[in-house]
C-alpha cells in the first residue's frame, strides 16, 4: 500500500503544476482494413479461409503547462469482430530539455528500444490451438505491471545520436494465487543512430528482469533477458536484423499448469520502396524449452516463418496489399496446428 500511495502522490504533485483546467488539444487518427485470408494446413489441422474486417480509431490528447511541460496521453478503440478498448495508455510528461517521464502503464524500457526490423504487410498467418511456447518477438522477456514508470532521455544523451530509457514497475495489487503473475520488473534500453556512407544505421537493444509470484511452486528462473538489433536505411532500401534471448512464463489458473520458458528468437527483414510499390520480406526463427514450474525445461518448441508482401499505394491513404506466409512449427518435437501457409489479399484506408 505504501508504494501505491507514493506513486499517487508523485502523480498528483507533478500534474499540479498546471494552472486552470481547460479543454486539451485532441488529434485523431485511424484506419480500416478489409481483406480475405486463405490458410493451408500441413500435417495437422484443416484448410480454412476467412474475411478480416478490422478498424481502429485513436485519439491523442496533449496540453502544455505555463512552465513548458507537455502532458499527453492517448486511447484507442479497436474493432476486430468485437469492439474493445486499449486501456494500456500512460500519462506522459515531456519536459523543456526533451526528456520525458511516463506514469502508469509505462511498459518496459527494454521493449521500448527493441529494433524495428522490417516485416511483411498483410494480415496473413497460420492459426490453431497449440501449446507451442517458442517466442516470436524480440522483447518477449521484457515485462511490466500497470503500476510503473519509464524515463526517457533527451536526444543526443552524452553523445550525438544516443537516446536511453529506464523503467520500473511494481506489484499490481493482485493477491498471490495459483496463477503465476509478474510481481515487479525493471528495464534499461538504448538506441544509437549514426551514419555510414550513404546509410543511416540504428543500433538498439535493452536488458530486462522481473520477479514471478505464485502461491505454489516457484519457477526455476524469473522473467528477464535481453534484445539487440541493427537497422540500416540506404535511400529506399531498409535492412534489419534482431536477436532476443531470455526467460518468460505462461500463467494458468492452476499452479500445476503454469509454464516457464527458456527461449530465443531471431528476426531479419528487408524492405524496398519503388514508386508507389513497397516490397517486403521477413523471417523469424524462435526456439523455446518449456516445462512446469520448478522442473527442468526439456521439451523443445520452435516456430520458423517466412513472410513476403507487395503493397501498392492506390491513392493518398489508400493501399492494396498481397501477402504470403509459410510457417514450420514444432511443439515438443511434433507438428502443430499452426504449421502451414497462408495468403492474404486486401486493402486499407487510413487518416
Amino acid at each position: 500500500m505504501k508504494k501505491e500511495l507514493l506513486m499517487a502522490s508523485a502523480l498528483v504533485s507533478t500534474l499540479g503544476v498546471a494552472s486552470v483546467a481547460q479543454a486539451v488539444t485532441a488529434t485523431m487518427a485511424g484506419s480500416m482494413k478489409i481483406g480475405a485470408e486463405f490458410e493451408s494446413a500441413d500435417d495437422v489441422g484443416t484448410d480454412s479461409n476467412q474475411v478480416h474486417d478490422q478498424s481502429n480509431f485513436n485519439i491523442s490528447l496533449s496540453e502544455t503547462t505555463d512552465g513548458g511541460t507537455t502532458i499527453s496521453t492517448s486511447f484507442e478503440i479497436v474493432d476486430e469482430g468485437t469492439v474493445s478498448a486499449d486501456d494500456d495508455n500512460a500519462i506522459k510528461l515531456t519536459f523543456t530539455d526533451g526528456s520525458a517521464l511516463e506514469l502508469l502503464n509505462a511498459g518496459n524500457a527494454a521493449g521500448t528500444h527493441a529494433a524495428g526490423v522490417p516485416g511483411a504487410g498483410g494480415e496473413q498467418g497460420v492459426g490453431g490451438t497449440t501449446t507451442n511456447n517458442a517466442p516470436g518477438d524480440l522483447d518477449f522477456a521484457a515485462g511490466s505491471t500497470a503500476l510503473g514508470v519509464e524515463w526517457h532521455s533527451a536526444a543526443d544523451f552524452l553523445t550525438d545520436g544516443l537516446k536511453v530509457s529506464a523503467s520500473y514497475s511494481t506489484d499490481n495489487g493482485t493477491a498471490k494465487a495459483a496463477a503465476a503473475r509478474l510481481e515487479n520488473s525493471w528495464g534499461v534500453g538504448a538506441t544509437y543512430v549514426t551514419t555510414a556512407g550513404d546509410s543511416t544505421v540504428t543500433v538498439s537493444g535493452g536488458v530486462a528482469d522481473g520477479e514471478i509470484a505464485t502461491s505454489g511452486t516457484q519457477a526455476t528462473s524469473d522473467k528477464g533477458g535481453f534484445n539487440v538489433g541493427v537497422v540500416a536505411v540506404t535511400g529506399d532500401l531498409t535492412i534489419g536484423v534482431g536477436y532476443g534471448d531470455g526467460d518468460t512464463f505462461v500463467s494458468s489458473s492452476t499452479n500445476a499448469t503454469n509454464q516457464e520458458i527458456d527461449g530465443s528468437v531471431m528476426k531479419a527483414g528487408i524492405k524496398y520502396v519503388t514508386g508507389d510499390i513497397t516490397l517486403a520480406l521477413g523471417v523469424t526463427a524462435g526456439e523455446g524449452k518449456d516445462g512446469a514450474f520448478g522442473t527442468a525445461d526439456t521439451t523443445d518448441d520452435s516456430v520458423d516463418s517466412t513472410s513476403a508482401s507487395v503493397t501498392y499505394a492506390v491513392a493518398s491513404g489508400v493501399s492494396a496489399v498481397v501477402g504470403y506466409t509459410t510457417v514450420d512449427a514444432q511443439n515438443d518435437g511434433a507438428s502443430t496446428t499452426d504449421d502451414g501457409s497462408s495468403w492474404y489479399i486486401g486493402a486499407s484506408m487510413s487518416f
